[in-house]
């Protein structure tokens, strides 16, 4: 089974993209659930989405606790959240910023560094480029998933680009190109 966590700021698209994400790992033969959780219902409030995909039925009905990935949609939770809670050994967090990922403090030690991987990448400025949102809350749910294709392996890009029309209609070309471009900028960060 693999386990992802989304942590963003209402109205980033964390909930629409962990629906994207287990339709798409459906259309891909797979059994995938996708799920919030939220306080205070507004725009900008702390978000955390879940996605659990396996080949086989799923029983758990609980929040992700251990993930083997976490996204971060909004760099700025690392220092309010505890976005790294559970995140397994050897995981992968991808975080949405112009920062490299030594910048971020993980509560590790500068020698040891965290036990998990971290790949940092612009997505606002990418979701910003195809004109999805605003300068105040870009709209990355798109750039998000092609980005965590790419540095995951856990779907294809074109099974995330069948999935988009069903969350996303409006302006699906520019979420497409998106998609296509925050995996192709993911693939330079491996």
């Amino acid at each position: 089974m693999q386990e992802i966590r989304f942590h963003g700021r209402g109205g980033q698209g964390a909930v629409i993209a962990s629906k994207i994400l287990a339709q798409a790992l459906f259309f891909e033969d797979r059994y995938a659930q996708a799920f919030p959780t939220f306080g205070a219902e507004r725009r900008g409030a702390p978000v955390a989405a879940f996605v659990r995909s396996d080949d086989k039925f799923i029983n758990i009905r609980s929040r992700i606790t251990t993930p083997d990935f976490v996204v971060v949609m909004a760099a700025r939770l690392i220092e309010s959240v505890p976005v790294t809670d559970g995140l397994k050994e050897g995981g992968l967090m991808l975080v949405n910023s112009d920062l490299p990922a030594a910048k971020f403090n993980f509560g590790n030690t500068a020698a040891a560094g965290p036990p998990f991987r971290v790949i940092t990448i612009n997505l606002n400025r990418i979701a910003l480029e195809f004109g999805l949102g605003t300068e105040i809350m870009p709209l990355i749910n798109a750039p998000v998933l092609g980005a965590l294709a790419k540095v995951s392996g856990l779907v294809k890009p074109e099974s995330l680009i069948r999935a988009l029309p069903d969350f996303i209609p409006a302006r699906l070309a520019d979420n497409e190109k998106a998609l296509s471009a925050a995996y192709e900028k993911a693939g330079n960060q491996l």
